[in-house]
């Protein structure tokens, strides 16, 4: 009840505070309107229901000619159509709405269609570019990206100069029964709602798994497109109808001229866009006088006051009183605002500390629902059977002075699903900090649970999690920092000196034993259902360490499998789990198999620069083992392998490479016997003459512990802790989404 006498007070004293501020700012300075858009004298101003606004025109002469780019700006009329239609003279793209205040344009985005017959042939395959040219770009802030249909993957790749971005989803649904009606979920319909800003030529990769062969009936074809924010609401089988006869969807661009003012710009005709408009202001015509206690009188460039009897000018468009001997009327004036602004002063403190109150209650009403009392519980009860627990609850200001109120410069990767940023603590640690783009809340219990399993995780192989903060309406995140990359950085980017092939296999080995690990000496079974390239850290001695557990699963003791919704990343993604949704074990097993293959060929899990047949690494990979044998390997194996040339030891780990790809789980090794075989074979590579200093690191220091690798690993539950905060695992997120390997990564979440 008192909060809410509070807000009534508060709206009150800020009604009076509005009221007075308007009439001093009315007696102190005047309004000036802005004319409406309108295209340039003498030309023509409307095609049907659109006025068109200069710097665009109808004609020569009636749009602005920018330098190197004369017709970017010129429109044509086509009045064949009804109602008349506005077209674009340089591309073929109409335009249907200007948003002038902001520089932006409403024009009809082509949509891609992949369609199918009943027998999985191709009859429709339409996936049109959309080029842009400066000044021209695609708003990211007000398009989506959406892709619909029951066995759809689609890409989204644009440019921003030389730099190229990807991003994309995917969405499977096995009958028209589980589609979500009213919702782009994932399950019929899947969304990337922020894309790139100020992305120029771009283009969309469709996709079919299974060319819609099963769901033939009620979705034959597959949609992508960049659309409106706002514009397109999913509604399950009508969407599917409605799309089979959409060409076109709107969608908005930017658009800019320059960078100068509009007086700067009068100096240059050419570059000159708001001249037109500046002819037509009076300041002088506007309804307050400008000039209070005198007259305005206009002029070109802009006005003077000649002041009336009594006053006299302080410069030439503010008219003042003369001082005469009786000054009571300035001193009530003056006593007038001071009493005001002690008003405003005072209102504003009341506000201050009344946004201060909500936002604590906000961040406690966070804190209880992500399950903040029953983690301090937990922690209180480990804690009184053990000396500590290296698991924080952290404050969201902790967070904040950390990571330099999250600051750009900090930021270490970016997904669909997360942003990570560095941080230093108070004490000078260095942490990584996962922030969730995701804003469902999480299921409190099992969120818990599985914070306290993950975070007893004590292995010289695995990210440590260090604990989370509750205090926002998703959880974040607090890992130990690696600060040497992702093995992806390593092996596709190049980064420091090209690995030996003994360091790939030691990478491969420690990645093996900490997913032996997760699989087999946990208290709860761990499958990380997210093994690649890009999560695997590599600190400064390229020790290995696996990392973003937000998309694992904690298996039960009585449970060999889960039935779950698909997650992964397109080219590591088992492909029994895939057609099954049972996850084991194994599904880990087949992509540490990939991560193998990309060590062994330094190539990309998915190829988009090769033709459809040989994008995936791991099937081509396959396909040369049982067609032409071990040997046939040469020609895509890394240069730094060949070049060692111990073909029997390369032929031992392509093997094992090719039964971690067995399309059956039950037909590959476990993680414990894969751990075991690269353990096996470093040992038969330290034996070699001048085995050892095949591990010399990109750091010149070199490890002559290879003759005994094995196992000793230290591996026990932590008892070292800090007493701080907590994050998200969130085990529910349904994550299909096709991210670019080239886009940075973070190697702690998506």
């Amino acid at each position: 009840m008192a909060l809410v006498h509070g807000k009534m007070l508060l709206m009150k004293l800020t009604s009076v505070i509005l009221a007075a501020a308007t009439i001093l700012l009315a007696a102190a300075a005047a309004n000036k309107p802005l004319p409406p858009p309108q295209a340039k004298p003498n030309c023509p101003d409307r095609c049907g229901n659109l006025t068109i606004p200069y710097p665009f025109g109808i004609g020569d002469g009636c749009y602005i000619p920018l330098k190197g780019q004369e017709k970017q700006f010129e429109l044509a009329c086509d009045n064949s159509t009804n109602p008349p239609s506005l077209n674009w003279t340089y591309s073929t793209f109409r335009v249907t709405d200007f948003i002038l205040a902001e520089g932006q344009l409403q024009v009809m985005n082509p949509i891609s269609k992949d369609c199918y017959n009943e027998n999985g042939s191709n009859v429709e395959y339409k996936v049109p570019g959309l080029n842009y040219y400066p000044p021209f770009s695609i708003s990211g802030r007000k398009n989506n990206f959406v892709a619909v249909g029951c066995d759809t993957s689609a890409i989204f790749r644009g440019f921003r100069g030389e730099q190229v971005f990807f991003t994309g989803c995917m969405s499977l649904c096995p009958n028209i029964s589980t589609v979500d009606q009213d919702s782009c979920s994932g399950v019929g319909c899947c969304l990337q709602n922020k894309i790139p800003e100020g992305l120029k030529n771009l283009s969309v990769i469709l996709n079919s798994y299974y060319n819609h062969m099963d769901i033939w009936a009620f979705n034959p074809c597959s949609y992508a497109f960049v659309v409106q924010d706002g514009y397109f609401n999913f509604s399950g089988k009508r969407s599917f109808e409605q799309l089979k006869n959409m060409e076109q969807i709107p969608m908005i661009i930017n658009w800019q001229i320059g960078n100068e003012t509009c007086e700067g710009a009068k100096k240059n005709a050419v570059d000159y866009a708001c001249k037109e408009y500046s002819e037509y202001i009076d300041e002088c015509l506007a309804e307050i006088n400008p000039c209070g206690n005198g007259t305005c009188q206009n002029s070109p460039e802009s006005y003077s006051c000649k002041c009336n009897k009594g006053f006299k000018n302080d410069g030439p468009q503010k008219c003042i009183a003369r001082p005469t001997a009786n000054n009571t009327p300035l001193k009530i004036s003056l006593g007038i605002c001071i009493g005001f602004f002690v008003l405003l002063v005072i209102i504003f403190g009341l506000y201050r500390e009344y946004k201060r109150r909500q936002f604590n209650q906000m961040k406690k009403k966070y804190f209880e629902a992500n399950g903040g009392p029953k983690l301090q519980l937990q922690l209180k009860q480990l804690a009184s059977q053990k000396e500590s627990l290296a698991t924080q609850i952290f404050t969201a200001e902790q967070l904040k002075k950390a990571t330099k109120d999250y600051d750009e410069n900090e930021k270490i990767g970016e997904g669909g699903y997360g942003i990570v940023y560095k941080g230093v603590l108070d004490d000078k640690r260095e942490v990584a900090i996962k922030m969730s783009k995701m804003t469902a809340q999480v299921k409190s219990d099992q969120f818990i649970n599985e914070v306290i399993v993950l975070s007893q995780i004590s292995h010289r192989n695995v990210v440590r999690l260090l604990g989370c903060c509750l205090e926002t309406e998703t959880p974040m995140l607090v890992y130990e920092f690696v600060g040497n990359g992702t093995l992806y950085d390593h092996i596709h980017k190049k980064k420091g000196q090209p690995l030996s092939f003994a360091q790939r296999l030691k990478i491969a080995a420690e990645t093996a034993t900490a997913l032996s690990y997760l699989h087999h000496s946990t208290t709860m079974q761990i499958v990380h259902r997210d093994v690649k390239a890009t999560n695997i850290l590599l600190d400064e001695k390229l020790t290995a360490k696996v990392s973003d557990f937000g998309a694992s699963k904690l298996v039960p003791d009585d449970k060999t499998q889960l039935s779950t919704l698909v997650q992964g990343t397109m080219g590591y993604l088992d492909p029994e789990y895939l057609q099954s949704n049972t996850l084991t074990e194994k599904s880990d097993v087949y992509s540490f198999g990939v991560v193998l293959v990309e060590l062994l060929t330094s190539e990309n899990a998915v190829r988009f620069d090769k033709p459809e047949a040989e994008r995936n690494l791991a099937n081509v990979f396959v396909s040369i083992i049982e067609e032409k044998g071990l040997r046939a390997l040469g020609p895509i194996l890394d240069d730094e392998i060949v070049k060692d040339g111990n073909w029997e030891i390369i032929e031992k780990v392509a093997n094992l490479a090719k039964r971690c790809l067995s399309v059956k789980g039950d037909e590959r090794p476990t993680m414990k016997q894969v751990e075991r075989e690269l353990d096996e074979i470093l040992r038969t590579l330290a034996k070699q003459p001048g085995g050892k200093k095949l591990y010399a690191s990109s750091s010149k220091e070199t490890d002559t512990s290879l003759e005994s690798h094995s196992n000793d690993y230290n591996v026990e539950i932590s008892n070292e802790g800090d007493g701080g905060s907590t994050g998200i695992i969130s085990s529910a997120e349904y994550d299909a989404s096709m991210q670019n390997q080239a886009q940075k990564p973070s190697g702690y979440g998506r």
